[in-house]
């Protein structure tokens, strides 16, 4: 099995940059599944059934959420009645949602886990608890199995795929939007990055517009944040994966910078 997964898609320019990139790479790498981050995929926040369509229409199979999740309040349709939309399974009892999903790629099923870490973010239940509830029950039905661990500390991304490993086929880590140059299988065949990075502008503070940041940090006065324009930076990885074991065998990192600005894409 190939797992295409792209990090966060950040607003309209990212959306513009998937419409091409999943095509493209779905092209020259024959994923069997497409995965993407796209908590901040509606206007670099949030997401709306709207913008979940545009994805799905780009070639994106199953969308993984993270601390933005419920920033649009249209949302909670989308995540109680499309099962492609999974916000973070660690969330409390009665969220609206799915945390995990299974899914057919290429004959072969894969269960995909979207997690939220703790550190440095809103406490939500334990993730570490959480995956080790869930994964007795998907390991039932397929021993191929991506988590999408959203969040701020490399440490607490690489402790968890530590934990799993061997039991999972990946743990790639979201949110930073920051590509991490740690990409590895672990020795029990777990594939592991800290972060995928994301799908945005470039030349930019985490997809915003740099001078406003800047601005807020000389001032800590609140500023409207606005998208960067300019090029998109495209990372994603591609992950190969031993069907009957489920254990990964290749984690390889694909990077690309489209020099299209945020009107044109």
């Amino acid at each position: 099995m190939r797992i295409l997964f792209f990090g966060d898609i950040v607003g309209r320019p990212g959306r513009g940059a998937i419409r091409l990139m999943a095509a493209r790479w779905r092209s020259a790498h024959q994923p069997d599944i497409v995965v993407a981050n796209g908590e901040n995929a509606a206007a670099g926040m949030g997401i709306t059934p709207g913008v979940a369509q545009e994805l799905f229409e780009a070639g994106i199979d199953v969308v993984t959420l993270g601390n933005h999740t419920f920033h649009k309040k249209e949302v909670v349709p989308l995540l109680e009645q499309d099962t492609r939309v999974l916000r973070p399974a660690n969330y409390p009892p009665g969220v609206p949602g799915y945390g995990y999903g299974i899914y057919n790629a290429g004959g072969t099923r894969l269960a995909v886990v979207s997690l939220q870490g703790r550190t440095f973010m809103e406490a939500l239940d334990d993730p570490f608890q959480k995956i080790n509830v869930l994964l007795p029950l998907l390991r039932e039905q397929t021993h191929c199995i991506l988590i999408d661990m959203h969040a701020e500390a490399t440490s607490e991304k690489a402790a968890l795929a530590w934990m799993v490993d061997g039991q999972v086929s990946a743990v790639l880590g979201t949110h930073t939007h920051v590509p991490t140059a740690d990409a590895r299988v672990l020795p029990g065949g777990t594939a592991f990055v800290s972060d995928v990075g994301m799908v945005g502008p470039r030349d930019s503070v985490l997809g915003v517009d740099r001078e406003t940041i800047i601005a807020r940090f000389l001032t800590r006065m609140p500023m409207r944040y606005e998208l960067a324009q300019g090029p998109v930076i495209v990372n994603a990885v591609l992950v190969e994966v031993d069907n009957a074991s489920g254990h990964a065998t290749r984690i390889t990192r694909l990077d690309d910078v489209l020099n299209q600005t945020m009107d044109t894409l």
